[in-house]
């Protein structure tokens, strides 16, 4: 091979692609696909409209269906190239599943061409759902925030922030040693000596010698000297 053809073909093999930086950019279709390039905005469309089901449409329907698709991507309003991606599969599950819907209620369509319709009708529903959910959390919207501003905790108390029990579920054994452990906590505590006080002496054990008590026991006698019986 000769140099003038390995030249070509190395020109053909590793084509030339041009990269912009982003901050120089200034992007018309950002509201479409979420990105400051242009091209990605344009490709992501287009892949979008082609998920439409056509066939039977002339060109001023297809026009309006085209109409309708863009306007839904740019009411997503997607922020970046993720949220493009996820907007454009929205919308692909969401023309999909309208189109098993269509089909299975066709008045000469068999019972089986009509649950195999409906179940992927079913399917692409829960895909609509789960790819909404991944967006929610993108975006921040899945996640429950608690904020505590005042907490007051009183002598011989305890604060506890957190889920302590579900009403109407759980086990009620547990709620009950909950209920019975705050009562505790909230009990009246004695007062503890502080280091100045004054102390009072214990007694303590020696080997001191102690008087007894007498343990002989009093009986009373009679004048003859003899016991008395009680």
């Amino acid at each position: 091979m000769s140099a003038k053809k390995r030249k070509r073909a190395a020109e053909i093999a590793a084509p030339i692609v041009q990269v912009y930086r982003p901050e120089t950019l200034k992007p018309q279709l950002k509201a479409i696909g979420g990105s400051q390039s242009d091209q990605w905005n344009n490709s992501l469309a287009n892949a979008t409209l082609q998920t439409l089901w056509l066939k039977h449409a002339n060109e001023e329907t297809q026009n309006k269906q085209f109409e309708a698709a863009l306007a839904g991507l740019i009411g997503i309003a997607p922020q970046d190239e993720l949220e493009g991606m996820m907007a454009a599969q929205l919308l692909a599950a969401h023309f999909a599943s309208m189109e098993c819907y269509r089909r299975a209620m066709l008045g000469e369509q068999t019972f089986e061409g009509r649950r195999e319709n409906l179940a992927q009708a079913n399917k692409l529903s829960r895909t609509f759902t789960m790819l909404l959910q991944a967006m929610d959390r993108h975006r921040g919207k899945g996640q429950q925030k608690v904020v505590v501003e005042h907490v007051h905790v009183h002598a011989g108390g305890q604060a506890i922030v957190g889920n302590v029990g579900r009403p109407g579920g759980g086990d009620q054994s547990k709620l009950q040693d909950q209920a019975h452990a705050k009562q505790i906590t909230h009990a009246p505590q004695p007062e503890m000596r502080g280091k100045n006080s004054e102390r009072e002496n214990l007694p303590v054990t020696g080997h001191e010698e102690r008087p007894l008590q007498d343990a002989r026991r009093h009986v009373a006698r009679s004048p003859d000297g003899k016991p008395e019986c009680v």
